[in-house]
């Protein structure tokens, strides 16, 4: 299976890597989940935040690495496939690292649970490892299926923690630096005194305002940025 795609056709965000990744208040949480990529420490790491925080964004970079450690991964976003059958788990416990986004969004739900939690005891016993995200910790996951519950906190546990705005300010410079865009520090502070203030939002901001300088050949001002944005 290639590690970069779904068995369901689902991609990964080509910008969702380790190199743009700001890591300010996770830094412990990046330096496991390197490891959980290289075979080494607990076979199952959780992440817990707030939309923002990066959990997608580390699931996901952490497939892309994948391959330059000979590791086979899969992105499994239950948010958006949770109304699949979760019969597509089959299999996915011979691959190296399984990557499980939004578990908290199947909470609830039987078969998925029960599902979840055989994908869960098939890949310990294969000896391969688990990263989990979710919006909230373990304990506060409305899971009624309790031996599932209980698996999930296993592992080590971490809250990715919201960048501040000289955080995002970074992490937004950084963006631009790897498309190979200069953004101003002003032409930043603007956008996120106008824009919507989660990274997400403000790298599909970033996104559009990079393929207009691109067609329109101009450098990112405030004023190019307020006519392309309409704000």
């Amino acid at each position: 299976m290639n590690q970069q795609q779904l068995p369901l056709g689902f991609r990964l965000r080509d910008d969702a890597t380790f190199d743009n990744y700001l890591s300010e208040g996770n830094r412990q949480a990046l330096h496991d989940v390197l490891d959980i990529l290289k075979g080494k420490g607990e076979s199952l790491l959780y992440l817990w935040g707030q939309e923002g925080a990066g959990r997608s964004h580390l699931l996901q970079a952490s497939c892309h690495a994948a391959p330059e450690f000979n590791q086979t991964a899969v992105y499994l976003p239950l948010e958006d496939i949770q109304n699949l059958n979760p019969e597509i788990f089959a299999g996915l416990e011979n691959i190296d690292l399984v990557c499980i986004d939004d578990v908290d969004q199947v909470a609830g739900k039987a078969v998925w649970e029960e599902e979840l939690f055989h994908l869960f005891n098939k890949i310990r016993a294969n000896g391969n490892r688990l990263l989990v995200a979710a919006s909230c910790a373990p304990a506060q996951l409305q899971i009624n299926l309790a031996d599932l519950k209980s698996r999930l906190s296993w592992g080590v546990v971490y809250q990715l923690h919201i960048l501040d705005d000289e955080q995002k300010l970074a992490a937004l410079q950084l963006r631009a630096l790897v498309r190979g865009l200069d953004l101003d520090k002003l032409v930043g502070k603007f956008l996120l005194r106008r824009c919507p203030r989660d990274m997400a939002q403000l790298f599909v901001t970033l996104e559009q305002l990079d393929q207009a300088s691109l067609a329109q050949q101009r450098r990112l001002t405030i004023p190019f940025v307020k006519e392309v944005l309409g704000v």
